[in-house]
């Protein structure tokens, strides 16, 4: 009897894998030998521990001391320590709610029109994703090609979504065109403080609100259908099934949103910069625009005081996801 010739069928990746297991294998036995196998955890994770150094812990320490020294130097040894002298320059207000006593009144005009802006489009933004989202979870026709069409815009970079919307406002843009042939005259839709403040609220709810929609959508998904059986056998109104069963249970998830999209409303910037300049004026200039021009884009580089603005900004953002998070779980006790 014929002996059959065997073949290896394992597929290159695999094969090439193998190869390179084997050759490391002997340099990484030798390794957990010296070191043991506890050790051996601290070199798998050293590649990310030196990246997260690197490029996140080292950063934030610098901007610690930015926010610490003067000077518009760039070196840190040519920046003179000067305490908290940026903090009480950026503070330096009779009344917070009038920008015009503050002593840096850019500033506070940019948090003040960041606080309507996140107001505005935060609760916009949850509640048309809670609502895309129940209406996804439905048995609709074409589900599927929907829940893409919603999730889209996610997948655009901001820079390409408000160059769209820009060519799409401008004077001679596709929407003013559609005004004017439909009897109308043109709007300065990005010239106008209102109404820029309007589409910027309205491209970033656009381009941001299929990301939240896939969030809730997982969590609709993941409550137990039995629930709802049990609540259609009791002859429950789909109004207080809503109430008493979604709800309650989508809450927890409606909370990383409500995180989440407060996050990134006060991180605003590419999508306002490249679609209205935070212009006219400075109707809408939000914070983040504020710090990036206090450093870079202004002819004096104050690096010192937009580091300060950026603290202040991420003990904000610290305090209001503590207070979110502490209303939840009291809500839990209950």
């Amino acid at each position: 009897m014929k002996r059959l010739k065997s073949y290896n069928t394992d597929p290159w990746p695999a094969r090439a894998y193998g190869f390179v297991m084997q050759a490391v294998e002997p340099f990484f036995s030798a390794l957990q030998r010296r070191i043991g196998i506890k050790g051996m955890a601290y070199i798998f994770v050293a590649p990310n521990l030196i990246f997260f150094g690197l490029f996140v812990a080292l950063p934030m320490a610098l901007n610690v001391w930015y926010a610490l020294s003067g000077s518009n130097r760039l070196l840190i040894q040519e920046r003179p320590f000067i305490g908290l002298d940026n903090f009480r320059d950026l503070l330096d207000c009779e009344s917070f709610l009038e920008v015009n006593s503050c002593r840096q009144d850019r500033f506070w005009r940019a948090v003040h029109n960041s606080v309507f802006f996140v107001a505005l489009q935060v609760s916009v933004m949850v509640l048309l994703s809670v609502v895309a989202a129940l209406l996804l979870n439905g048995k609709i026709r074409g589900r599927g090609f929907f829940r893409a069409v919603f999730f889209f815009p996610v997948l655009l970079s901001p820079v390409v979504v408000a160059l769209i919307w820009k060519w799409t406002l401008q004077p001679d843009g596709l929407l003013n065109a559609l005004i004017v042939w439909s009897g109308g005259e043109r709007i300065a839709f990005l010239h106008n403080a209102s109404w820029s403040f309007f589409w910027t609220v309205f491209v970033s709810v656009w381009s941001h609100m299929g990301f939240y929609t896939l969030i809730l959508l997982a969590g609709l998904q993941a409550i137990p259908h039995e629930l709802y059986e049990a609540a259609e056998i009791d002859g429950t109104s789909a109004r207080r099934t809503f109430w008493r069963i979604t709800m309650p249970l989508l809450l927890p998830t409606l909370l990383v949103v409500l995180i989440l999209s407060l996050i990134r409303g006060v991180q605003a910037f590419e999508e306002v910069f490249i679609l209205t300049g935070g212009g006219p004026g400075t109707a809408t200039q939000y914070i983040v625009q504020y710090i990036y021009e206090t450093a870079f884009a202004n002819q004096v580089h104050l690096l010192g005081l937009a580091a300060a603005a950026s603290l202040l900004v991420a003990v904000a953002l610290m305090l209001l996801t503590l207070m979110q998070l502490r209303i939840s779980y009291h809500g839990k006790d209950k």
